[in-house]
């Protein structure tokens, strides 16, 4: 497996305060790039929420801004998560951003809701060498975070805080969806960047989570690129 979460030695290291603690999921990420505005989105945001009960996913769903000019204001779009979705583009040669998109690993770009190409891309990442052992624990308002390369990393990777909110629905009165009730899953609330990390001493870094919401991290490529390693709190 790509991904391993709770190794041995942070196990033991933690061992006399897992009970009191929260312990991390890995799995692999699938990002969905959607709007509330959109159309053509409600299939996608119906796969993710089956997708968001799949242990071995992190799906996480990134609401843009650019679909809020044709009459409906989405009101968990962020400006933030249409700049990653243009520098996925960009890591490809396009000019050209869109809804439903996936992006699986950081790596497979899916076009609208195909759940064999979305699936198929899961289990390719899935099968993938460890490339970074990540091992997190909550206690409560503060996150600790072990990583470690399984050989030497070639260049600093980007360690990423993510927030998300499990389950919403939405009256959508206008624009293309107008009249329509809509539910959304794992709806990301917060991503942040902890800093870059080298890869080739162990990271250990602690921070702070305040609130409900899920908690997730992400060891990524610059670019934004390939994902490392990930693993969520619920």
């Amino acid at each position: 497996m790509k991904y391993l979460a709770l190794s041995a030695a942070f196990g033991l290291l933690m061992a006399s305060e897992a009970l009191a603690a929260d312990l991390a999921m890995p799995g692999t990420v699938v990002e969905l790039y959607t709007s509330q505005g959109c159309s053509s989105c409600p299939p996608a945001d119906a796969y993710l929420r089956k997708l968001a009960a799949d242990p071995d996913v992190i799906a996480l769903a990134l609401h843009v801004d650019y679909w809020d000019y044709i009459g409906w204001k989405d009101d968990f779009a962020q400006p933030l998560f249409t700049a990653r979705q243009k520098a996925y583009a960009h890591g490809v040669g396009s000019n050209t951003i869109y809804t439903p998109q996936m992006i699986v690993g950081g790596r497979a770009q899916v076009a609208g809701a195909d759940p064999e190409e979305v699936e198929r891309a899961i289990r390719h990442d899935q099968r993938l060498p460890a490339v970074v052992q990540l091992d997190l624990i909550r206690h409560d308002d503060q996150l600790e975070i072990v990583a470690k390369a399984i050989s030497p990393l070639t260049a600093p990777v980007q360690v990423q805080l993510v927030r998300y909110h499990p389950l919403a629905s939405v009256q959508i009165a206008e624009g293309e969806n107008a009249g329509q009730i809509l539910s959304y899953a794992n709806i990301v609330t917060d991503w942040v960047s902890l800093g870059q990390w080298g890869g080739r001493s162990v990271l250990h870094l602690t921070a702070p989570v305040l609130g409900a919401d899920a908690v997730v991290v992400i060891v990524q490529a610059a670019g934004p690129g390939e994902i490392l390693a990930a693993a969520q709190i619920r």
